[in-house]
């Protein structure tokens, strides 16, 4: 008689979906943390709360970007552009502790700003995942801390509720210096939340999925966030589909080379953006 094959039950909402976001995409490794354990520090960890409260925590983390831009470009750039770059490079991946699972899995992990750290350098973070959202029938919801919600518009309503719990207070506490309005400083959350999974779900070979899901989370009537994902779909010579989007915010990189503005930055135009995707594929 044959023995059933016992699958492995499940602890984790969303353990699973990161150690397969790591598979994809080496630059980035999170970490859950189990009942009990604390979050890293020292050692060039840094609470997200932390940078919430700005002050000194901050300013070590913005020393960081200082002195790359010194380092790479040769010149002092201005303190908002400084702290915008810091900003990007903290929330690029944060967004990816939410979007990630909800993308694989249809788990929307609650991760607020005291529940997660991060070690730059290395492109570690830890995460605590107290309570998550799921759809009826996902195995998960009988894991503690669950709380189904009936369909996906509910689902994607706990996606734009969970990154606005965490990058609000974020953005709080860098906002003072990136000389920045609240509607410029959610247009460059929404960016972060569009830019960092567009380019994941590319390595998980699913860009246009990606595309379709983003298009539905973030269809531009969404408060705090601004404007909608901005994807089109450019021509190439031989008749080819490249994808582009049109970003919401401005990552202030022209300020340090006014010739290299960003693929998807509005004033990069049609021509300059099909050699580019062209050179890349």
């Amino acid at each position: 008689m044959a023995v059933p094959t016992l699958l492995p039950s499940l602890t984790s909402p969303v353990e699973d979906a990161y150690a397969r976001l790591s598979e994809v995409f080496s630059g980035l490794r999170v970490r859950e943390l189990k009942d009990g354990e604390q979050s890293p520090a020292g050692g060039g960890w840094v609470g997200a709360s932390d940078l919430a409260h700005g002050g000194p925590a901050l300013d070590a983390f913005l020393a960081w970007d200082n002195a790359q831009v010194l380092r790479d470009y040769g010149q002092q750039a201005r303190p908002d552009v400084i702290a915008s770059f810091g900003l990007h490079r903290y929330a690029w991946p944060a967004c990816l502790l939410i979007t990630v699972p909800w993308f694989l899995h249809r788990r929307v992990p609650r991760v607020p700003p005291e529940h997660v750290a991060f070690q730059r350098v290395l492109g570690h973070m830890t995460v605590r995942v107290t309570e998550f959202a799921c759809l009826p029938g996902d195995p998960a919801a009988a894991l503690p801390g669950a709380r189904v919600v009936p369909d996906e518009e509910a689902l994607r309503d706990e996606v734009r509720a969970a990154v606005a719990e965490h990058l609000g207070p974020v953005l709080d506490g860098f906002g003072p210096r990136m000389r920045r309005g609240k509607r410029a400083l959610w247009g460059m959350a929404t960016d972060e939340v569009v830019e960092s999974l567009w380019y994941i779900a590319g390595l998980f070979g699913e860009e246009q999925r990606a595309m379709t899901e983003l298009d539905l989370l973030l269809p531009g009537t969404t408060k705090p966030y601004v404007g909608t994902p901005g994807f089109r779909v450019l021509t190439g010579p031989a008749g080819e589909e490249l994808p582009t989007r049109d970003r919401a915010s401005c990552c202030l990189f022209y300020t340090l080379r006014p010739e290299d503005t960003c693929g998807t930055c509005p004033r990069t135009c049609d021509a300059d953006r099909i050699t580019r995707l062209l050179a890349d594929a």
